[in-house]
């Protein structure tokens, strides 16, 4: 490649979670001589309710080199072992999605399958009993992985976090000021447009200054200011199999108990949310405004809280689905202008860092090559849909019949990719991971199994255990790990010790 077709100058368009996260792995990341310059507007603000994380962020905070202690601290951050759902299955029913591992695997097999085959016999105790993610959730311990201790669940805990989205884009932005890029305070009034190929040439702020690129990166959020308004890529509605439409937030009080998982609680037309951060909790309602009235989804949120309101319940709007191209002429949307996908299982944030990562990984140069493109949309469209499919299922399992809205779900046609998935585990117990589809075969076995979703077969080749070897097999694995739950802190001790903000986490 000339040295003259290399890319010098990208901006981003927008900060909020998504606009800084893309400022500071570029800044460290791309060619030399490249600028990262964004343009953000006070005026304008963020959306700033993706406050729950999964374990993936961990890989991208490390490559930013950022101390997990200090982000947490610095973002009133909490950690965070997996989701319980409350009444998703039958009204009164809960189950945990736990991350990491359950149990150890047996020659080819994966644990699950002799669970499989012990629980059928009535032998074998609740899945969770086998993760120490989940054990450790309905204890409210927890505890770093011990790399020390690899033959041990000690060292198989996965965590994310749990912080204040608005905190963290804080610190990226104090971060990547540092190292080198430039900031702009401006209302874009104006997208110019390169004459013949349509291609982004500059954007003119209300001030009256230009600002000029070779890529842009659209972080503006749901109105996909260039994605959308400018470049017209259109957009993918998947909201006949994902309804809900609505949302309303609100922070409570903290209560006394430092959980350390999220919490999805399913109400009549939607669900609620529950994230506790050291200082406060973060909840909302999803629903959908066919079923359900915006005064009636916020006094139902409202009367579901753990602690007094400390603010007004503020909306939002949204319609499920994704933008037709995620990568168009000389733009890559991040965050919110590339799609929504309601935050069920906490997959927000991971899209922006996978974004992020695949656009680093096929950086284009001035020629922004159309295979290169091609390649890119390609790969974000296979993420999505599979995360697509793994939020469907949990709507599609529910046996509830007590409400319109649940029986709407639990009769409608769903993809062809997700029926395959269902019906094989169904059928006999497998599930295979596709490519690099973000949820494990450990996530889909929880969800399918927490909602009531049973095969008829386990692998026959579990048969090969003797029936008392699988018994202590599977009862040791759950031995082992409740010995090292009791050996873990409490959260709230955990984070006291660790990362507390002055003054939130109390004695």
């Amino acid at each position: 490649m000339q040295l003259d077709s290399q890319i010098r100058k990208v901006v981003i368009v927008g900060g909020g979670t998504a606009g800084w996260m893309a400022a500071n792995a570029l800044v460290q990341f791309v060619p030399p001589g490249c600028s990262i310059r964004l343009v953000e507007s006070e005026e304008t603000g963020i959306v700033g309710v993706g406050e729950a994380t999964i374990p993936t962020i961990n890989a991208f905070n490390a490559a930013l080199g950022l101390d997990e202690d200090e982000v947490l601290r610095r973002s009133q951050g909490t950690f965070k072992l997996g989701i319980e759902f409350r009444n998703w299955g039958q009204v009164g029913e809960s189950y945990i999605h736990g991350f990491g591992v359950i149990g150890r695997p047996h020659g080819l097999l994966p644990f699950y399958q002799f669970w499989l085959k012990a629980w059928m016999r009535g032998e074998a105790a609740p899945l969770e009993d086998y993760s120490i993610n989940t054990a450790a959730c309905l204890q409210n311990r927890f505890a770093r992985a011990d790399a020390g201790m690899a033959n041990s669940p000690l060292g198989e805990v996965a965590h994310a976090y749990h912080f204040d989205a608005a905190l963290y884009a804080d610190y990226l932005r104090e971060r990547a000021v540092k190292l080198g890029v430039v900031r702009t305070e401006g209302k874009i009034v104006e997208v110019r447009q390169r004459a013949g190929d349509g291609f982004i040439e500059s954007l003119r702020l209300e001030g009256g200054e230009s600002v000029e690129g070779e890529l842009f990166l659209d972080c503006s959020g749901f109105r996909g200011l260039l994605i959308e308004q400018t470049l017209k890529t259109g957009y993918e509605d998947w909201s006949h199999w994902l309804p809900c439409d609505r949302a309303v937030a609100v922070p409570c009080a903290s209560a006394p108990a430092l959980t350390p998982y999220t919490r999805a609680t399913a109400h009549s037309a939607g669900w609620q949310w529950r994230i506790p951060l050291q200082h406060r909790i973060g909840n909302g309602h999803v629903y959908c405004s066919e079923y359900m009235s915006d005064d009636e989804a916020a006094s139902i949120l409202l009367a579901n809280l753990d602690g007094e309101a400390l603010a007004e319940p503020r909306p939002l709007r949204f319609v499920t689905g994704r933008r037709k191209k995620s990568w168009n002429k000389n733009v890559v949307a991040l965050g919110l202008s590339s799609g929504f996908m309601e935050p069920l299982e906490s997959t927000s944030i991971h899209m922006v860092q996978s974004q992020i990562m695949r656009l680093l990984a096929q950086f284009p140069d001035k020629r922004f090559a159309q295979a290169d493109i091609d390649e890119f949309n390609r790969q974000a469209d296979q993420e999505v849909e599979r995360i697509r499919d793994f939020l469907i299922l949990h709507y599609k399992l529910t046996q509830r019949m007590d409400a319109p809205f649940w029986r709407r779900c639990r009769e409608m046609d769903i993809p062809d990719t997700l029926r395959a998935k269902m019906d094989l585990y169904q059928s006999s117990g497998r599930i295979y991971r596709e490519a690099s589809e973000l949820f494990s075969h450990v996530s889909w076995l929880q969800v399918m199994h927490g909602q009531g979703l049973r095969p008829q077969a386990y692998h026959p080749m579990v048969d090969h255990l003797p029936d008392a070897v699988l018994r202590d097999f599977v009862g040791n694995v759950r031995n082992v790990i409740g010995s090292c739950v009791n050996a873990m802190p409490l959260h709230a001790d955990f984070v006291r010790q660790h990362c507390a903000a002055p003054g939130s986490v109390s004695p």
